[in-house]
C-alpha cells in the first residue's frame, strides 16, 4: 500500500509539496488571495482534490486569526420562535462565510455566563442573546474582551447591547385592541414564567397598563400545548365569566383550543382565543387560530447580518426593528 494510501489526513505541508509550491501559497489559495496566479491556484486545488484534503477550522483560525463561527444563547429550542430563528441565523451567516453554533441557557442568567465562557474558549467571535436582561456578569465579560453581541426579540433602542427585534409592548396592546373592538370585557393572558423573561414581562405590562376597559385575569404555566390545556381548564374553573383569551404564544393558544373543546365549548361562540406568534400551524388549527404575526425568521437573518457585518468591518450595527400585524382569523369573533 502506496504512502498516500495509508496516511488517514494530509495538512498544507503534505499539499504543498504534492504541488510544488510553499505552504504559504497553498495558505493564499484557502484565504482566496489575489495574489495567487489562476495556474498556480489550480494546481494547489487539483492537489487538494487528489489528496482529499480538508481544511482543518483550528489551522485556518491560527493563519488568519479568526473562527468565523457565531454562538447564539438561547433559553430553548422547544419553542417554535427560536428554532425559526435558528433557521434565520443559520442561512443569513452562511452568506458571509459564517458558521453557527447554539447553546440552550433555559432563560438562566448564571448558564448564559458559564456558555459564553465556554463558547469564547473555544468558537465564538460574537454572540446572539435573547432578550436584554443579563447578568452583569456577562455584560462586563462581553465589555472587558469587546465581544459583538446582538440580542433579539426585543426593540429597545436605546440599549448597552444593540437589539434586533419587536416591540413587545405593541404585540401585546394589538391583541387587547382587536378582542375589545369584539366587545370582550373579561379577558385572560396566558403566559409563560416572568423570571428572566423580559419579553413576556412586558407584555403582561403592556396588558395592566393598556387604558382600555378590560378586566384581565393573569394564568401563568409552562410553554407548551400542555401549559396551554392547563391554561384552559384553570379559566374554566376559576373564571367563569371569561369570554376572550390571549395567549404570549400559538403554542399556548392551540393547547387552550383543544381543552375547551374537549370540555364542550364552541370556540368562538363560546369563547375567543388568540396567540402571539402566528405559527406557520395555526392557520391549520380548527378553527384557524387569529394571532399577532411575529416575524421571526426576518429577525434571524436581519441579526445574522448585523453581526456579520460588524466582525467584518467592526461597525456597531443600528438596532432594528421589526414590524408586527394581526391575522384575523376563525378563533375570535364578537362577544
Amino acid at each position: 500500500m502506496s504512502d498516500k494510501a495509508r496516511k488517514n489526513r494530509y495538512n498544507l505541508r503534505d499539499v504543498a509539496s504534492h504541488a510544488g509550491v510553499s505552504v504559504a501559497t497553498v495558505s493564499r489559495v484557502l484565504n482566496a488571495s489575489s495574489q495567487v496566479s489562476p495556474a498556480t491556484r489550480d494546481r494547489v486545488t487539483a492537489a487538494m482534490t487528489e489528496l482529499r484534503f480538508v481544511p482543518s477550522a483550528a489551522a485556518r483560525a491560527i493563519n488568519s486569526g479568526r473562527t468565523r463561527m457565531v454562538a447564539a444563547l438561547l433559553p430553548t429550542l422547544d419553542n417554535s420562535i427560536y428554532s425559526r430563528v435558528v433557521d434565520g441565523l443559520e442561512n443569513r451567516l452562511a452568506d458571509f462565510g459564517l458558521s453557527l453554533i447554539v447553546a440552550q441557557t433555559l432563560d438562566d442568567q448564571n448558564t448564559e455566563f458559564e456558555r459564553a465562557n465556554e463558547l469564547i474558549n473555544i468558537v465564538a467571535e460574537g454572540f446572539i442573546v435573547a432578550g436584554i436582561t443579563h447578568s452583569e456578569d456577562f455584560l462586563e465579560l462581553m465589555e472587558h474582551i469587546q465581544m459583538p453581541v446582538v440580542a433579539i426579540s426585543y426593540f429597545a433602542p436605546d440599549n448597552k447591547i444593540p437589539t434586533v427585534g419587536y416591540d413587545n409592548w405593541e404585540a401585546a396592546i394589538t391583541a387587547a385592541q382587536h378582542l375589545h373592538e369584539l366587545g370582550h370585557r373579561k379577558v385572560a393572558a396566558v403566559h409563560g414564567h416572568l423570571e428572566n423573561n423580559d419579553r413576556t414581562r412586558r407584555r403582561r405590562e403592556a396588558l395592566e397598563n393598556s387604558g382600555l376597559p378590560i378586566d384581565f385575569e393573569f394564568v401563568q404555566v409552562e410553554i407548551s400545548v400542555a401549559g396551554g390545556c392547563e391554561a384552559a381548564r384553570r379559566v374554566l374553573a376559576e373564571h367563569n365569566d371569561i369570554t376572550g383569551v390571549i395567549c404570549f404564544s400559538d403554542v399556548l393558544a392551540i393547547g387552550a383550543m383543544n381543552e375547551f373543546q374537549r370540555n364542550g365549548l364552541a370556540i368562538p361562540d363560546d369563547i375567543s382565543v388568540m396567540g402571539i406568534e402566528d405559527l406557520k400551524s395555526s392557520k391549520f388549527a380548527y378553527p384557524s387560530l387569529t394571532s399577532v404575526r411575529l416575524h421571526v425568521q426576518e429577525m434571524g437573518e436581519k441579526a445574522a447580518e448585523a453581526i456579520a457585518i460588524w466582525l467584518d468591518e467592526q461597525k456597531r450595527p443600528d438596532p432594528v426593528k421589526l414590524g408586527i400585524e394581526l391575522n384575523k382569523r376563525e378563533s375570535t369573533s364578537k362577544a
